[in-house]
């Protein structure tokens, strides 16, 4: 079990300007899926955030979706969801390694991308993570990506 720590969260933006975000997520554990989402999709709605939904078979096709939706520049940022659970083998770090990489490239080429991809070493790990009404890490995701939407307006001398 995690051990329960302070830690500092940030105010939510508020933004003026419409912002638009793609939710990519990967239901392979769909118990664990649901919670991230409805988290993620709180977190918006209570910000004023337009969301869409999309899947993916994977944690692996997770940046793959979010590069081909940047194309479209419909979105304003991404929330990438999913969950990764140790097996018998090395398949896991692969997963949670690219996974994790190709999100991060994709942040270091200026998306905005909130992370909310699990990695855990079992279900019971997973499922206090994803509960909103506990660790909400599908809510934390979708934060992250409007603090990286707020921070590139800002950048860019754009409405918030």
């Amino acid at each position: 079990m995690a051990s329960i720590q302070s830690h500092t969260v940030l105010p939510r933006p508020k933004f003026t300007a419409p912002t638009r975000v793609l939710i990519v997520i990967a239901p392979y554990y769909r118990d664990i899926a649901d919670g991230l989402l409805t988290g993620a999709q709180a977190a918006l709605a209570d910000a004023g955030v337009a969301a869409e939904v999309i899947e993916v078979p994977g944690a692996l096709e997770v940046p793959t979706a979010i590069k081909l939706a940047s194309r479209s520049n419909s979105y304003d940022g991404f929330v990438a969801l999913g969950c990764v659970i140790r097996g018998e083998t090395t398949h896991y770090d692969t997963v949670c390694n690219d996974s994790s990489r190709g999100l991060t490239l994709l942040g270091l080429d200026g998306l905005c991308i909130g992370n909310g991809i699990l990695t855990v070493e079992n279900h019971a790990q997973a499922a206090v993570r994803a509960d909103p009404a506990g660790q909400n890490k599908g809510g934390g995701a979708a934060d992250a990506a409007l603090h990286l939407i707020a921070l590139a307006r800002r950048f860019r001398g754009g409405r918030s």
